[in-house]
C-alpha cells in the first residue's frame, strides 16, 4: 500500500521567500512542495518543476483556484505581494483582502497547518504615528483573520532581507572608487535592525514547524515565531561587510526611497523596531532544529558579488 505525499503548497514560490520554502522542503525530502503561481508555463516556474517541485496554477483574487491548487494538499506556507502590480491596483488593502482568502480557501479545503509569513501592525505598534505602511498592516490584519478562522497555523515573521542587498540595490559602489556604500533610508546609524538571510534561513525555519505541528509538546500551533538571523545595525554590518570583502563599507542614509509609505517604513523601523521585545534568534525555533546564520557567514557566502 502507497503512502501518500505530505504535500506543501508555497505560494510565492517564484520569489525570494517562496524559493527558499521550496528549496528546504526539496533539500529535507519529508514534504513535496507543490509551487503555487498564477502562470505554470513562466520560465521561473518550469525551472521549479525541474527541480523536482510540483506547479499548480493559481489566484489569489480567484477563491475558486484556489481551492483547485489545494486539493490533496496537507499544508500551506502563504504570502502575498502588496507592490505586486495586479493587486495595487486594487487599492491599499488588496494584500488583506489577498490573505483572507487565502485563509477562506484553507478552511474550505480542510489544510491542516498554515503558514503565514508576515510583519509587525504598524500603525498599532506607533500608537498610530506611522498610518500609512499597508504593506505591514495588511499582513498583519490578516494575523488576526486567521487566528479567529479556527484554522490550524503559525504566524512567521520575517526581517529586513539581506538579499536586498543586490535585489534592490542597498550596497553600491562608489564611483571612481574601491569603495562601497549600504544605503537604507531614513535610519539611525545605531538604531536596530533584524535581518532575515531568507535564502539560507526562512525555508529551514518554515521546515521544523512543518516537521513539529502535530506534536503538543513542540507548541508550534496559534504561536507566532521571528525569522530573523541577527539583530545588529547597519553601521555594525557595514563594518562586517568591510572585513569579509577586503574594501571600505561605509553606512549611508539618504533621506527619501522616493515614496512616501517606504519613508514611512524605515522611520518606523529606525525609531521603534520591528520586534524590541523578542529574543533574536527565536530561541524556540532553535530548539526545534533552525541553525541560524550570521551576518559574517552571509558576508563571506556573498564575495564573489562584489569583489
Amino acid at each position: 500500500m502507497s503512502i501518500s505525499p505530505r504535500i506543501v503548497a508555497v505560494f510565492g514560490a517564484t520569489g525570494t521567500q517562496g524559493l527558499s520554502i521550496v528549496q528546504a522542503l526539496l533539500a529535507d525530502g519529508t514534504f513535496v512542495p507543490r509551487a503555487i503561481t498564477r502562470n505554470s508555463n513562466s520560465e521561473k516556474a518550469l525551472k521549479l518543476k525541474t527541480l523536482g517541485a510540483e506547479v499548480a496554477q493559481a489566484d489569489l483574487w480567484d477563491i475558486d483556484s484556489l481551492k483547485r491548487a489545494l486539493s490533496g494538499v496537507e499544508a500551506v506556507y502563504g504570502v502575498t505581494d502588496y507592490y505586486d502590480p495586479k493587486n495595487l491596483v486594487q487599492g491599499h488593502n488588496s494584500e488583506m483582502l489577498l490573505g483572507k482568502n487565502l485563509v477562506d480557501a484553507a478552511k474550505a479545503m480542510d489544510i491542516k497547518f498554515l503558514i503565514w509569513s508576515s510583519l509587525p501592525h504598524c500603525t498599532r505598534a506607533s500608537n498610530g504615528k506611522y498610518l500609512n505602511v499597508y504593506h505591514f498592516d495588511n499582513k498583519a490584519n490578516v494575523d488576526d483573520y486567521l487566528r479567529d478562522s479556527g484554522v490550524p497555523h503559525s504566524i512567521l515573521h520575517t526581517g529586513w532581507f539581506l538579499e536586498n542587498l543586490w535585489n534592490y540595490n542597498n550596497l553600491v559602489p562608489v564611483p571612481d572608487s574601491n569603495c562601497l556604500e549600504l544605503t537604507v533610508p531614513r535610519y539611525d546609524s545605531q538604531a536596530p535592525q533584524y535581518f532575515t538571510w531568507v535564502e539560507r534561513d526562512l525555508g529551514q525555519c518554515a521546515l521544523a514547524l512543518l516537521k513539529h505541528y502535530k506534536d503538543p509538546e513542540s507548541e508550534v500551533l496559534s504561536r507566532t515565531f521571528y525569522a530573523v538571523s541577527e539583530k545588529s545595525n547597519y553601521t555594525q554590518f557595514a563594518s562586517t561587510l568591510q572585513q569579509a570583502l577586503g574594501k571600505p563599507v561605509s553606512f549611508v542614509s539618504s533621506q527619501t526611497t522616493g515614496l512616501q509609505e517606504m519613508d514611512d517604513m524605515y522611520d518606523f523601523q529606525s525609531e521603534f523596531g520591528l520586534y524590541p521585545h523578542t529574543a533574536i534568534p527565536d530561541p524556540r525555533l532553535i530548539n526545534l532544529g533552525v541553525k541560524f546564520h550570521t551576518t559574517e557567514e552571509f558576508s563571506q557566502e556573498i564575495k564573489g558579488r562584489y569583489v
